[in-house]
């Protein structure tokens, strides 16, 4: 097991978040290099680092910003197809990720606002399944990679669709089995290394299928564009920003 399998696997999430990007950043040097870039920072690199548990991903972390193959993949989504980086938005961002937060805060044009039930990065602390602000409060809701941890992921998503105002649009990523169209979950498994066999992580409670997870987007009240960033990037950019198995990018919208 490689070292940031181990620390991910049995160190809280709370503590890493405090500490992690201290740590991978005192040896991003030693990975300098030209042969893959983290389109959030412009960094080059010879290699990233491994991560997963069951699933050891080579290339997936980027030592500066901390950032996975799906914050990569939705970056370049949000430079190349919406108007995120230019256009007046209140966002709310559920579960915020360290490769966004400091670069999110000083957009100008964002009233930026994040939640989670427990991360030192968040400005609000509450459930998901209770989101504590008024119907049609934002432009945009972004949580990528929550809805796997959650009791209701159903209720969940009727949440962001409660807040999103009409118009409003949003980007909900989450793990994907490519292999199964129904999505695997049982919460009576409560059994964290039967949960990692089968879900992929000892904290998730289900590992979504390919046909059924759009299908729950859809049933939230949605309209759901499901994009390709490899069509969209190309085959030499989409390797070069190592996105691996992040192919397909979530985006909802509220007609």
């Amino acid at each position: 097991m490689g070292l940031v399998s181990a620390l991910t696997r049995w160190v809280p999430r709370t503590v890493l978040q405090r500490g992690a990007h201290l740590a991978l950043q005192s040896i991003a040097w030693t990975y300098a290099g030209d042969a893959l870039e983290d389109p959030i920072v412009g960094k080059s690199y010879r290699k990233m680092l491994p991560y997963g548990r069951v699933r050891s991903r080579p290339n997936a972390l980027a030592p500066h910003s901390l950032s996975l193959e799906r914050h990569r993949a939705v970056w370049v989504f949000l430079q190349r197809k919406t108007p995120f980086f230019e256009a007046p938005l209140r966002m709310l961002h559920l579960a915020p990720e360290y490769c966004y937060l400091t670069r999110f805060k000083t957009q100008t044009n964002l009233d930026y606002v994040t939640g989670d039930l427990n991360s030192p990065w968040a400005d609000h602390h509450f459930d998901c399944h209770d989101i504590p602000f008024e119907n049609e409060s934002f432009d945009m809701v972004m949580a990528n990679h929550l809805l796997e941890h959650v009791v209701d992921d159903r209720r969940v998503l009727q949440e962001f669709y409660r807040v999103m105002k009409r118009g409003g649009w949003g980007v909900i990523q989450v793990p994907v089995n490519y292999k199964n169209r129904e999505t695997d979950e049982d919460l009576s498994v409560t059994d964290p290394m039967e949960r990692e066999r089968r879900y992929w992580q000892q904290d998730h409670v289900r590992l979504y299928g390919y046909e059924d997870y759009p299908k729950r987007l859809r049933e939230a009240g949605f309209h759901l564009e499901r994009v390709d960033m490899l069509d969209m990037l190309g085959e030499e950019c989409y390797n070069r920003y190592s996105l691996g198995e992040e192919r397909w990018v979530y985006w909802v919208s509220k007609l």
